[in-house]
């Protein structure tokens, strides 16, 4: 029994070991890990660059289309060559292509017949069409990588900011746990001092309460771990854990108070795909203006045709032969080639409207980039604002912990020694905790505040190497 009982004694003693060596062993994920992670997984930012390398193919294929068309062509037929008299139009090749003599009656006389044709066909000016097309793909080349580019910068600060606030709640959650320590400790003097009669009996039921309002804050300040854990997992491409993150980084002020961009405010992301939208838009109407113009075009036409039918066969109806090879072999050539101009006269007035149509369409676009412009320079001023007045507050923070750490510490001495009632001392209690609580927040918000300054001049650099 008592081998039995030691066994026991020293596996639990090998799994805490294990569980403490595990944690130990937990790697640290540091914000520019975090960083990489998200752009190398990310659902959005995959799918972005596969649409940027398809607009590249499809520019290569544009740049193609200036080729002329060239066809080979061979076909081998059996059937008869009944002729009539008469008009006749093929809609949509729902006809055949018999020819033969206009014979008095019917006849079921068959052979074989061959086709075999080359041709080519070249739009060898068309006013600008097939450049214009080409410059159109080229700037949708653009507009796709401005959009991932600034994809991953906005992903990058989404990152960024999650990162921070899960760094919040994890020492918010300390501070509540912190808390409820204290409370516990105060309802375990209470009930002491209760059952000696030092102190009358409601003060051990407003400790119970403190107690239990304790672990709800502190249950509510885990869940929060919880929920930034997850937004932040969702954010990495990865499944959802308990991340350990670089909790030193964030417990010391920024190297450089106000860091300064190094970036044009107009090579912003966002600003660069806007342009890029209007870029596309207008070259779309100079493209479009070019379909108001003729196209000219250069074709040629080589073939040999074979047949199982002679040339007498409208005075001999016997002059055929079924046999394939005799059929099959060409006998006859044709070539033709040829230059011809094609222009729909009414073009013009279409196009006139589709040309203003996408104007107005880049007018849009142009609004639309004035108002983000616009936005951007306010969301930096409001950045500037807030990063001297988070630093204020991250000055005034500690004072505000030093003091209520002595008020704590001078109230529960006078309640233990029945000098303090419990309102007195649970008011310090809460004083000290909105304290520590400042104390977490203050410095976090120096570090979002210097990330919203990184999203409104669309510099990363003036966050991430400062962090």
């Amino acid at each position: 029994m008592l081998n039995i009982v030691s066994k026991r004694i020293l596996l639990s003693i090998l799994c805490v070991f294990y569980l403490f060596q595990a944690q130990a062993q937990q790697k640290i994920l540091t914000l520019k890990e975090a960083e990489q992670i998200a752009l190398n997984n990310y659902g959005t930012i995959k799918a972005k660059t596969n649409q940027v390398n398809a607009s590249k193919a499809y520019l290569n294929e544009t740049r193609t289309e200036y080729l002329p068309d060239v066809n080979l062509s061979a076909q081998q037929d059996y059937g008869t060559v009944n002729g009539q008299n008469g008009p006749l139009y093929g809609y949509r090749g729902f006809s055949v292509a018999s020819s033969g003599p206009s014979l008095p009656t019917q006849n079921w006389n068959a052979g074989f017949g061959a086709l075999y044709l080359s041709n080519v066909n070249w739009d060898f000016f068309s006013f600008g069409k097939a450049k214009e097309r080409v410059k159109v793909q080229g700037t949708v080349v653009s507009r796709d990588a401005s959009d991932l580019e600034q994809e991953r910068f906005q992903h990058q600060i989404r990152v960024a900011s999650t990162y921070l606030n899960l760094l919040a709640a994890q020492q918010l959650s300390k501070a509540w746990q912190d808390n409820l320590k204290r409370a516990t400790d105060l309802q375990t003097v209470v009930v002491a001092r209760v059952k000696n009669g030092l102190n009358p009996g409601v003060d051990s039921s407003l400790a119970n309460a403190e107690v239990s309002n304790a672990r709800i804050a502190f249950t509510n300040a885990q869940q929060t771990v919880e929920d930034q854990s997850n937004q932040l997992a969702i954010y990495l491409g990865i499944t959802p854990q308990d991340f350990l993150l670089d909790s030193a980084s964030i417990k010391k002020a920024p190297p450089v108070p106000n860091p300064q961009p190094t970036v044009n405010f107009e090579n912003h992301p966002v600003l660069n795909y806007f342009r890029s939208l209007i870029k596309v838009s207008d070259e779309q109407a100079k493209y479009y203006s070019t379909f108001a113009y003729p196209t000219f075009s250069l074709w040629g036409v080589y073939q040999g045709r074979g047949s199982g039918f002679g040339s007498g066969l409208l005075t001999n109806p016997n002059a055929y032969t079924s046999n394939y090879g005799s059929g099959v072999n060409p006998t006859r050539y044709n070539y033709l080639f040829g230059v011809g101009m094609i222009w729909n006269i009414t073009n013009p007035f279409r196009v006139h409207y589709q040309v203003q149509s996408q104007k107005y369409i880049s007018q849009g676009y142009k609004n639309q980039y004035d108002l983000v412009d616009q936005q951007l320079r306010d969301q930096l001023l409001l950045a500037e604002t807030r990063i001297i007045n988070s630093f204020k507050n991250y000055r005034e923070a500690p004072v505000e912990v030093k003091a209520a750490n002595d008020a704590y510490n001078q109230k529960f001495a006078l309640y233990k020694n029945g000098l303090a009632n419990i309102v007195d001392f649970t008011q310090a209690l809460y004083t000290l905790n909105r304290a520590e609580v400042d104390l977490d927040i203050t410095l976090n918000n120096v570090w979002q505040a210097i990330l919203s300054k990184a999203a409104s001049t669309g510099d990363f650099g003036i966050f991430i190497n400062n962090f």
